[in-house]
């Protein structure tokens, strides 16, 4: 068999000496990535969770802007109940959200984001109709959608797949 003739070499490329540096470098710069990320600024965490609130209180809204509309129309009932369940689970999720990002208090509490009673008695508001809860919906969807273009990672997700679903009350089921 014939043998190949090996180009000629000059030595290792990088050293023994030198792989060694390098990778003692490389696990100090991996090791201090999680440091550097307390650093972050925490205004942005607090932007998207204020917009997870509003987005939570327009849920509550809707929910029972339909809970009200099933007495106007008991025939479409079914579909009301369905816009207004969903609406309850979507304002649920987004207070869990809430509650994830902003931790317990000192006192082992979980923060609250409902609002404090209101000292006087308000007068109940007739219910909405069909048309109104129409025009909250869209108000919601759009709102979610904006949110969703400001918001990272799950955070956008969850306001996308609310906009969605807002989306498809409007279309399908309260055509």
């Amino acid at each position: 068999m014939p043998t190949v003739p090996r180009p000629p070499t000059s030595g290792p490329a990088v050293s023994r000496r030198t792989a060694l540096r390098f990778a003692a470098a490389s696990a100090f710069g991996v090791a201090s990535v999680p440091l550097l990320a307390g650093c972050a600024d925490d205004t942005d965490s607090d932007t998207e969770v204020d917009s997870l609130v509003a987005q939570s209180r327009l849920a509550r809204r809707d929910a029972a802007g339909a809970a009200a509309t099933i007495a106007l129309l008991p025939d479409r009932g079914a579909a009301l109940e369905l816009v207004r369940a969903q609406r309850t689970a979507h304002a649920d999720a987004l207070d869990a959200e809430i509650a994830r990002a902003a931790g317990t208090y000192p006192d082992g509490t979980a923060p609250t984001t409902s609002a404090p009673p209101s000292p006087t008695p308000t007068a109940p508001a007739p219910p909405p109709g069909l048309d109104q809860l129409r025009a909250d919906l869209a108000e919601s969807q759009r709102s979610a959608a904006d949110s969703a273009r400001a918001l990272t990672a799950h955070r956008a997700g969850l306001c996308a797949s609310i906009s969605a679903a807002c989306g498809t009350y409007l279309a399908v089921v309260l055509p």
